[in-house]
Order: structure tokens, then sequence, then C-alpha cells
């Protein structure tokens, strides 16, 4: 996955937006005002922080080489992940996991807005 690709999906979900907070180097997606990912998109190689169950967090380090506790993020709940040293479906998964963990965590009526197919 390339980084135009990753930023055409974290866009794809409804209510999503890119934010530059930190300078215009660092996209921020965000779904109603929280953030689901972070990434400098020109960077190398491409990374992406990537919000997580804490559990799943621990085991996907684990696991896999590529994922490592969020850089400058709470370590317990965001993962940075190595984009290119894993297969895109994985990626995919994991950005849309977290999109879900926010989602959750937004009040009922906000949720209900989305309505996410």
């Amino acid at each position: 996955m390339r980084a135009r690709e990753l930023r055409a999906f974290c866009l794809e979900f409804n209510a999503a937006v890119e934010e530059f907070p930190f300078g215009p180097e660092t996209s921020v997606f965000k779904v109603l005002g929280k953030m689901f990912a972070l990434s400098a998109l020109e960077g190398a190689p491409l990374t992406v922080n990537l919000k997580c169950d804490p559990e799943n967090a621990v085991r996907l380090r684990a696991e896999h080489p590529a994922i490592a506790p969020g850089y400058h993020m709470n370590k317990r709940h965001w993962n940075t992940v190595t984009v290119g040293e894993l297969p895109d479906r994985m990626v995919r998964e994991l950005v849309e996991d977290s999109y879900d963990l926010v989602v959750a965590g937004l009040p009922r009526a906000e949720r209900l807005r989305l309505d996410r197919a």
C-alpha cells in the first residue's frame, strides 16, 4: 500500500476528514473530531498510528515486528504500523478497527448519525 492509497482509504469512512494540526507534513484523520489515524504520508518508511484494543495491541506487537507501540501516543491504546511490511488487507483491517473503536467511543446520538454500512 502506498501513501495515496492509505490516504484515500482513510477518507472512505463516513464523516472522515483529513486535518493538519501538527503541520503540513502530518495527516490526521478524524471522525467527528476524534482521531483514528495519524501519518506522515511522505515519510519513509510509511507508517501510520492507529487506535487498538489494548489486549489486541499487545498480541499484534508480539506477532508482527512491523507493529510497535504508538510513537508519541498512549502506548496502551495506539500502535505504529509500518505499512509496507504488512499485507495491504491487514493494514486495511487495522485502519477499519481503529475507526470502529473511535466511533464506539462517540456519544450514542453521534454514532447513530453516522449510520455506517
